[in-house]
């Protein structure tokens, strides 16, 4: 019989042996937290707006605009907590709540990326049925899929969360909640804990990435047969931005797991800031990615500076 749970709150962790510093650190992540608020309602604001971006790839671009900012601000409570008030202390049913939304919206954004590059694939390949293809109908059960699959495939791992015995030490690594960080903290068996999470991203993470580099290389056939030089550049000028996507997402993913796997003997330090490169490097290029790579976007953002500066 294992020892009645404790109540508790867990204590979150800053920088180790940065305590002193931490109102000094916490300036960049205001700074940073504020560009990605500000870049992604941005970028939701202009698709919402602007009725020549209501296409399919800008849907898909306000998802992932949309779980961006839910990833920060599902983050962003605890770690300035932390780093500001020296707010360590969080609930059980908090933790646990906010480890469900961080992996779940991760999937999501995988998801989305998958989503997207159907989307470029289906423009290059196949442009005459793109818009028999592609409708809104079709467009709005892709990114129900992804919600759904994010928010339902993360269900099982989390609940056991909430009726694990904790008799160990309630200290977390982390300035918020991730699952594998909490588990190891209880006093029961969890295997399923373990075993779920790495099928999960193989289901996940890893076939949604083989598929998205399948799709590319089907456009990039496609795209070395049209004979026009100037109709190729073209072709793949539109698919920069989602590569770029692409690769700064499962870049930070790629990098998180190899430090959690294997970087045991590293400095507490490199974990933490991998982590923080991991929840905010994707959300704060993402806007500057597609605001600098598509001309609808920099047109419509050009049009709403000149709107505000007339009136």
């Amino acid at each position: 019989m294992w020892p009645n749970s404790s109540d508790a709150p867990f204590l979150l962790t800053g920088f180790l042996g940065l305590e002193m510093i931490h109102h000094w650190i916490s300036i960049p992540f205001f700074v940073i937290y504020f560009s990605i608020i500000l870049g992604n309602g941005t970028l939701l604001f202009i698709i919402w707006s602007d009725h020549s971006l209501h296409e399919p790839m800008y849907y898909f671009l306000a998802v992932l605009a949309s779980m961006d900012l839910g990833m920060t601000l599902t983050t962003m409570p605890t770690v300035l907590g932390v780093l500001v008030l020296n707010q360590r202390e969080i609930a059980q049913g908090a933790c646990f709540i906010q480890s469900y939304f961080i992996h779940s919206l991760a999937i999501v954004e995988s998801g989305v990326l998958l989503a997207m590059s159907y989307d470029r694939f289906v423009a290059i390949c196949t442009p005459l049925h793109y818009n028999s293809i592609l409708t809104n109908s079709r467009v709005m059960k892709m990114a129900l899929g992804a919600l759904l699959r994010g928010f339902v495939s993360i269900v099982p791992p989390i609940m056991p969360l909430f009726w694990f015995p904790y008799c160990h030490s309630h200290v977390l690594s982390h300035a918020f909640c991730l699952h594998q960080d909490v588990m190891k903290l209880a006093c029961a068996d969890i295997t399923f804990n373990l075993i779920y999470p790495v099928v999960l991203v193989a289901l996940t993470f890893f076939l949604d990435a083989l598929i998205i580099i399948f799709s590319y290389v089907l456009i990039l056939k496609t795209v070395m047969g049209i004979a026009s030089g100037e109709e190729r550049k073209k072709s793949l000028n539109t698919c920069v931005s989602h590569i770029s996507c692409v690769l700064v997402f499962y870049i930070t993913v790629i990098g998180l797991t190899f430090i959690h796997r294997f970087g045991k003997h590293a400095p507490h330090v490199v974990h933490i800031t991998m982590s923080y490169v991991y929840f905010l490097f994707p959300p704060f290029m993402n806007p500057i990615i597609y605001s600098i790579k598509t001309k609808q976007i920099q047109r419509s953002v050009l049009r709403l500076l000149s709107k505000h500066s007339r009136t």
